[in-house]
C-alpha cells in the first residue's frame, strides 16, 4: 500500500483514502480531526461495515422467509 499501486500496476482502490488521511494527519495536531477520514480508509481496506450490513440483510430475509413459511403452514392447518 505504501507505493499506492495494486498488483496489476494501477492505483490501489484505497490509495485515495490513504492520501487524504495522510494530508489530514500532517496538517493537524488533534488526532480526532482525521477520525472520519481514517474510518473511511479502514472501511475501504476491511469492509467491516459493508459485511455487517450484508449480514443484517441476510438475517432479515431469513426471518421473513421463516415467518412466511410459518404463516403458510398455519393457513394450511386451518383448512
Amino acid at each position: 500500500m505504501a507505493s499506492g499501486y495494486s498488483v496489476d500496476g494501477t492505483t490501489g482502490r484505497c490509495y485515495p483514502f490513504w492520501v487524504e488521511f495522510v494530508k489530514c494527519a500532517t496538517n493537524t495536531d488533534n488526532k480526532w480531526d482525521c477520525w472520519e477520514i481514517k474510518e473511511d480508509y479502514m472501511e475501504c481496506l476491511h469492509h467491516k461495515k459493508e459485511f455487517a450490513r450484508y449480514t443484517e440483510i441476510a438475517q432479515e430475509q431469513e426471518r421473513q422467509r421463516i415467518e412466511k413459511e410459518r404463516a403458510e403452514k398455519d393457513q394450511a392447518q386451518k383448512k
